[in-house]
């Protein structure tokens, strides 16, 4: 979006680059004046972190920028109620916040997640965007970031309120929608397995038998549970630290403020928010946020197990177990010619050693609260928005273009089922342990049937033994 100047910016200057020609405008703070590209909103301190922190491609995340936005005018909503903010000033920054939940001013916030620990500069670089914009709608110099957008606030507490909005956003509305998919998939896939039975395998090895079914239902009962613990997790991030201002102690915040803007962020997002109950803890610690991850973790490692089980299962396809076929997405190999790799599995894997890392990152970030403030705020919210936004596209994708198009072998299934050595473990009320070990391992010796090696050994006849071996009833 290229800005409109408003009447008030009267002072330009434009410079000559490469043949080009850049028109700035002279913006001032506390430390004196900047040169700042006239066709955006941003001001001063802004314009210096952006020259100062030119440090790698990560930027603030957009849900922490809409969360901002949301956040800011909540703010005005509740200075207004409480008679600190007057209706015509109100009225433009509600306005000027719109559009930045809306995304319509995206092109305003440059500032690298690597930059000041307590999010500061993307505080005012909020607070600069809302009051030029505002500006510019009313036609005339009326709102001052600091006086006006960042009314009742401090850097401090909007950054840790903005991340709590953001998680919890995205976690309702992006990861639990896509985990729920996933699970109805392998709800389907039970219900179209029914009666199918499959070798077992437990250390890599041939087990006792399984229903494919509920092999299934392992998977589907792992993101329920994933999902259970998620949910779990929300509670605490519901805590808003808005109204602790600069150390928890409130100052400058009217009575009754931090009230107010829970409130009010509520209804803007319709979900469910509370101020902190202790504005010291809601600074300083960020617990809330390394529960929260832990959870997502925990999904992490069960997507990559899960993961893991398919593409083993159709592996091959004749020199593999060769039990499941999976979708083929596009050509696996470069050099081997209709070869065909599980490409989503693989996606999967990646995905889940991320979240992994990311954790860490997190957990790392969040024991550095020392004193009444943490300073690595940035860089948490930047791991955990990554785990929340990869897992609910890698699920989605996962679930559309491989699980929901898994068929199950069963000529492949009968034939490993029916080979299986452990087959034998039937037999033990019979024959007990050591002498069903003797059947199992005589029958990998000559290579024979345990049916062969049972009846050689003398420990049942043919009759028995078809009599007690049913492998489709050890389920």
């Amino acid at each position: 979006m290229i800005a409109k100047i408003s009447p008030c910016d009267i002072i330009f200057l434009t410079i000559t680059l490469g043949g080009f020609y850049m028109q700035y405008r002279i913006e001032h703070d506390t430390m004196g004046e900047v040169k700042v590209p006239s066709h955006h909103l941003w001001g001063a301190q802004t314009q210096r972190s952006f020259e100062n922190f030119a440090i790698g491609i990560e930027k603030m995340p957009s849900e922490i920028i809409k969360a901002f936005g949301i956040l800011k005018k909540a703010a005005a909503i509740a200075n207004h109620d409480l008679q600190k903010l007057d209706d015509q000033r109100f009225s433009y920054i509600c306005t000027a916040c719109d559009e930045i939940i809306s995304g319509e001013l995206a092109n305003e916030f440059p500032l690298a997640v690597w930059q000041t620990g307590s999010g500061t500069q993307s505080n005012m670089n909020v607070n600069e965007v809302i009051a030029h914009r505002a500006n510019q709608l009313a036609e005339e110099t009326l709102i001052q970031p600091n006086d006006h957008a960042n009314m009742s606030q401090s850097s401090n507490d909007t950054f840790p309120t903005a991340m709590h909005i953001a998680a919890v956003t995205e976690i309702e509305d992006q990861l639990l929608p896509a985990i729920d998919k996933l699970i109805n998939t392998f709800l389907r896939l039970e219900e179209e397995n029914q009666g199918i039975v499959k070798s077992g395998r437990t250390h890599l090895q041939d087990a006792t038998p399984i229903a494919f079914s509920q092999e299934i239902s392992g998977w589907r009962s792992s993101l329920e549970r994933d999902k259970e613990l998620i949910r779990m997790s929300l509670q605490p991030l519901r805590e808003l630290a808005l109204g602790a201002t600069a150390v928890g102690t409130g100052l400058n915040a009217p009575a009754g403020f931090d009230q107010a803007v829970a409130r009010a962020v509520s209804v803007l997002t319709g979900k469910e928010f509370i101020t902190a109950r202790n504005k010291f803890h809601a600074l300083t610690s960020k617990d809330e946020l390394v529960f929260s991850h832990g959870a997502l973790k925990a999904l992490a490692c069960d997507l990559l197990k899960i993961a893991n089980d398919i593409r083993f299962l159709a592996s091959g396809p004749r020199c593999g177990l060769g039990e499941i076929f999976i979708p083929e997405n596009e050509p696996g190999s470069s050099i081997m010619p209709g070869k065909v790799n599980p490409t989503q599995c693989e996606a999967v894997t990646m995905v889940a050693i991320q979240v992994m890392g990311n954790d860490t990152t997190i957990g790392i970030g969040a024991s550095q609260g020392n004193f009444e403030l943490n300073v690595f705020m940035p860089v948490i919210i930047y791991n955990f928005l990554q785990s929340v936004r990869l897992l609910s596209d890698v699920i989605l994708s996962f679930e559309k273009n491989c699980c929901r198009g898994i068929r199950a072998n069963k000529d492949k299934m009968q034939d490993n089922l029916h080979r299986s050595l452990m087959l034998v473990t039937c037999l033990n009320p019979y024959i007990g342990y050591e002498n069903a070990a003797k059947t199992a391992k005589l029958a990998y010796k000559e290579n024979i049937s345990l049916k062969e090696a049972c009846v050689q050994l003398g420990f049942l006849s043919e009759e028995k033994f078809d009599e007690v071996f049913l492998p489709e009833k050890m389920i």
